[in-house]
């Protein structure tokens, strides 16, 4: 009996030291799970699609390189009765766009052609063009056809269209206006008035002379119309109400902006025609 007692305790100890020598089930000890990976986002195909159309877009042939100038200030001018009367001033704009408005008026007017492509430019470029160091004896390094070659190593367009500020005066008057703002004449409450002024020039150069292209007719219909406008320009005329008396009131005047869009965008789309048909 003994012996009996003894061989069944040693089968016991075999049958469970058979069951340690196996895996532990998952109620005893849960199996440790894997570190997670980092999920890593990859681009969805319009992604791609749009980034393989943006370089082509950028490295494409260019027909008409555009550079515009215009938009990075707003002159303010009031003019009294005399001229020691006279104050002006501008309004840093850059946050209005108007370089913006000015290429996609190109881009409308050349029916959205991809060889029309923006130059870009450092900034401060062109203020040896608007300010030279000497109006008597200019210095060809501060020409618009030095400083547009010097901006384009690499551009390689056909053509250039240059968008510039230019300087006009109030009519029948020999009151300047420089470049894009609003001006006040006059005097008291009743007799002052303020118009918005858009005075822009337009230069088309050679791809690689740099030299100008001449367009001889180029805005003499616009011109015209306005010499025989009989009735003020509902476009220009702007209520005393509007008209800044501080520049620091013009960067966030959302009608001023809008207006001087609406006139910018429309003396463009007389202009350009006339330059863009030979092209």
């Amino acid at each position: 009996m003994f012996r009996s007692f003894a061989a069944a305790t040693i089968l016991v100890s075999c049958l469970t030291a058979t069951g340690w020598a196996q895996t532990p089930s998952t109620t005893d000890a849960p199996a440790a799970t894997a570190p997670a990976k980092p999920v890593v986002k990859k681009a969805t195909p319009k992604a791609k699609a749009a980034a393989k159309q943006l370089v082509a877009t950028e490295t494409g042939p260019c027909r008409l390189g555009v550079i515009s100038t215009i938009g990075d200030r707003f002159a303010v001018q009031k003019f009294g009765l005399t001229v020691f009367e006279t104050e002006e001033s501008e309004a840093a704009v850059d946050g209005w766009g108007l370089d913006d408005l000015v290429f996609a008026r190109v881009r409308a007017a050349t029916n959205n052609e991809p060889t029309v492509k923006r130059i870009a430019y450092p900034k401060g470029a062109f203020q040896p063009f608007y300010n030279p160091t000497s109006r008597f004896l200019p210095d060809p390094r501060e020409g618009l056809s030095a400083i547009v070659r010097n901006i384009t190593p690499t551009a390689k367009c056909d053509r250039y269209l240059v968008v510039t500020r230019s300087k006009g005066q109030v009519p029948g008057t020999n009151l300047i206006l420089d470049g894009v703002g609003a001006y006040n004449r006059g005097v008291g409450s009743i007799l002052r008035h303020s118009h918005l002024f858009a005075n822009i020039a337009l230069s088309m150069l050679d791809g690689i002379t740099y030299e100008r292209i001449n367009r001889p007719l180029a805005g003499v219909g616009a011109r015209l119309a306005a010499g025989l406008r009989i009735t003020e320009d509902p476009l220009t005329k702007l209520d005393n109400s509007l008209f800044p008396e501080s520049t620091a009131t013009v960067p966030g005047n959302a009608t001023l902006l809008e207006r001087t869009k609406t006139l910018i965008a429309a003396n463009l789309d007389q202009m350009l025609p006339d330059y863009l048909k030979n092209d």
